[in-house]
């Protein structure tokens, strides 16, 4: 009898209400949203609509207002500081739009670091650094700090550093939207690449239209709801441009 796989993250009903002033902003607004093992979504949606604050809650940086989160099955919505940092560590990986580097430590070192504080042992989290930064272009960038670093290289250290704990699920948000077009193409697919490689699950907040097309499946927010773009027929032009 076949084992029946937990989706890597679940999201159910969940709403997040922002209070600003006497005005209550609902950014989400029952969100429903399964990720089964391996499979990368693409999160579209207008700036503002809520895309970073879906990523912060699956992330568990942030409390749903209402709804639960559950991560391989687990919920998560009363799990103490301590559990959830835990789940971040090795359970997450996080990949943002700039690439939070830290300016002291060089490529390397950067991808070192999240292993060494998960425990692992400096020799083998210098391996699997080294592996990840050479899978990704930048074998001869190794001991460069971040500012000796061009921008594409930067996010493909950001990504490797992601990665380096071996997650189950990734959480990008506009991983390559501060890059130029020909390098944000070079860097999305290279982490694409590396993603499908690892057999990780990814969900990953893009406005870019041809990148989310390369995903597995595209979730859209609207007006606080989210809609699977898969069960739509028909996206028109201005729906793409729109996004």
């Amino acid at each position: 009898m076949n084992k029946v796989m937990k989706p890597t993250l679940e999201l159910k009903k969940v709403s997040k209400t922002f209070v600003q002033g006497s005005q209550k902003l609902e950014v989400l607004q029952g969100v429903d949203l399964e990720i089964n093992q391996g499979e990368i979504v693409a999160l579209v949606g207008p700036s503002g609509s809520g895309k970073s604050t879906l990523l912060q809650i699956a992330g568990l940086l942030e409390q749903p207002g209402k709804g639960e989160v559950l991560l391989d099955g687990q919920k998560c919505g009363k799990l103490g500081d301590g559990l959830r940092t835990a789940l971040r560590r090795d359970y997450l990986g996080f990949v943002y739009q700039y690439h939070n580097l830290l300016a002291d430590f060089d490529a390397l070192e950067n991808v070192m670091l999240p292993q060494l504080i998960a425990n692992v042992h400096p020799r083998d989290a210098r391996e699997k650094a080294q592996w990840l930064l050479n899978r990704l272009g930048l074998s001869k960038r190794l001991k460069h700090r971040p500012a000796e670093l061009s921008g594409g290289e930067q996010q493909r250290v950001a990504i490797a550093r992601a990665l380096a704990n071996t997650p189950k699920l990734l959480l990008a948000d506009e991983p390559t939207g501060n890059l130029d077009p020909k390098t944000s193409e070079s860097v999305f697919a290279e982490l694409l690449s590396l993603v499908r490689e690892t057999g990780l699950s990814a969900l990953i907040a893009t406005h870019n239209m041809e990148l989310a097309d390369r995903m597995d499946r595209t979730v859209r927010l609207e007006n606080g709801k989210l809609v699977d773009m898969r069960a739509s027929q028909f996206i028109s032009s201005e729906t793409k441009n729109f996004y």
